[in-house]
Order: C-alpha cells, then sequence, then structure tokens
C-alpha cells in the first residue's frame, strides 16, 4: 500500500465507533457522495432536529466540509455509503467530531491539526463541535427519523 491510499486504509468497522462517531463518518460518506446524498443528510438534519437547530447543524456541516476540502493536509480518504469498514482517515474524523462533541477540545485540535493545516484546525473543531451536538442529540431518537443510521448497515 502506498502512502497515498494509507488513509484509507481498514483500521476498523463502522460497529466498532458510537452513534456519534458513526453518524459522523456517515455523514462525511454521504456528503462527500455527490449531491443527491448531500440533500439527504440535509433532510436527516431537518426532519430530526428543531428548525433553528437543524439550519445550524446544516450549515456547521457545510462549513466543515469546505473547511476539510479546501484545507486538508492531503485529500481525505472514504469509504463507499455502504461499507462496513472504516478508514485511517474516517476514524481520525469519527474521533475529531466525538471528542469535540464531549467538551474535549485540546483532544479535538490534536485531531484536527492532523487533518487541516494548523491555521484551519480551530475552526475545524468548533465545527466538529456543532456538528457532534447535532449527532448527539439525533442518536436519541427513534430509528423511523434517521434514514442512515449506521445499524442498517449490519
Amino acid at each position: 500500500m502506498t502512502s497515498r491510499h494509507r488513509g484509507g486504509a481498514p483500521v476498523g468497522h463502522l460497529a466498532d465507533l458510537d452513534a456519534v462517531g458513526a453518524g459522523a463518518v456517515m455523514y462525511l460518506r454521504m456528503w462527500a457522495d455527490g449531491a443527491v446524498a448531500r440533500a439527504r443528510v440535509c433532510d436527516e438534519f431537518r426532519r430530526a432536529l428543531p428548525p433553528a437547530q437543524a439550519g445550524h447543524a446544516v450549515h456547521s456541516m457545510e462549513q466543515m466540509m469546505e473547511l476539510c476540502a479546501g484545507y486538508a493536509r492531503r485529500p481525505i480518504m472514504r469509504h463507499d455509503v455502504m461499507c462496513n469498514c472504516l478508514g485511517a482517515d474516517e476514524a481520525c474524523f469519527a474521533n475529531l467530531v466525538g471528542a469535540a462533541a464531549e467538551g474535549n477540545r485540546e483532544d479535538a485540535m490534536l485531531l484536527a491539526t492532523l487533518m487541516v493545516r494548523p491555521d484551519a484546525a480551530p475552526g475545524l473543531t468548533a465545527l466538529a463541535e456543532r456538528v457532534g451536538l447535532a449527532i448527539q442529540r439525533m442518536a436519541t431518537l427513534p430509528p423511523e427519523f434517521m434514514e442512515s443510521r449506521p445499524e442498517r448497515l449490519h
């Protein structure tokens, strides 16, 4: 395996992650999968959260993905939406979002610096916190509210 593929190297399974981490990976994959999948992410936020919270979550997700695309140290590798594997970059992303949502800002900042340039890390950390908290709220909802829950992949 060459270094350009290390970020996609399988390091685990989605089932190994908690709800916030698995949700973050699924939304990362879906966001990168095109306009239709991106619209599904937005719809899930809007269906599961009150309007103001959903709007903030969608905006934060959009900004987070733009920041990752524009300031990443290298392209962030991801697996297919239906893949049960967890890639190295996806694991870092899941841990970033999870740590930020739990209020572990120092850990989240360290993880952000692995993904983006140091000057972009504080912004990525703040956005990851907002998105993580939204996913955390959504994880408490009944399954019928969430089409893309990772449990559906098993």
